[in-house]
């Protein structure tokens, strides 16, 4: 039953950092948010992992920031606030439906108002 568990956290850190290596390329699709919960399921089963993670030379100071104080550098909110509000506008002048052009920006708005909050990394 171990080994069933190991096996369910090792894969969903794999999918994860799949994700954060398509966010690398796509424009608008978050990276470390993807290696966050990677590092995280790999905390739960594949230490190596989470511990390549964390010293990762370009995004593991953002995990760790994160770890330790729930921080978020001011270039990481400006840009992913950016791109929300790139999204928002084109949703808006899409043919989306009336309750996705409402409910994406009300969502979009929440998750800025939540990342703004956040402290910027002491450093």
């Amino acid at each position: 039953m171990e080994t069933v568990r190991v096996l369910c956290w090792r894969s969903t850190a794999i999918l994860f950092v799949l994700l954060g290596m398509i966010g690398v390329v796509v424009p608008g699709m978050p990276t470390v948010v993807f290696l966050l919960l990677a590092a995280w399921a790999g905390s739960h089963g594949w230490p190596q992992l989470e511990h390549w993670l964390l010293h990762h030379p370009r995004h593991g100071g953002h995990i760790r920031q994160w770890r330790e104080q729930r921080a978020i550098p001011r270039r990481a909110k400006c840009a992913a606030s950016t791109m929300m509000l790139i999204s928002i506008g084109l949703i808006s002048l899409s043919t989306a439906p009336d309750y996705v052009k409402i409910a994406v920006p009300l969502f979009l708005c929440a998750v800025l108002l939540w990342m703004w909050r956040r402290p910027e990394p002491l450093e």
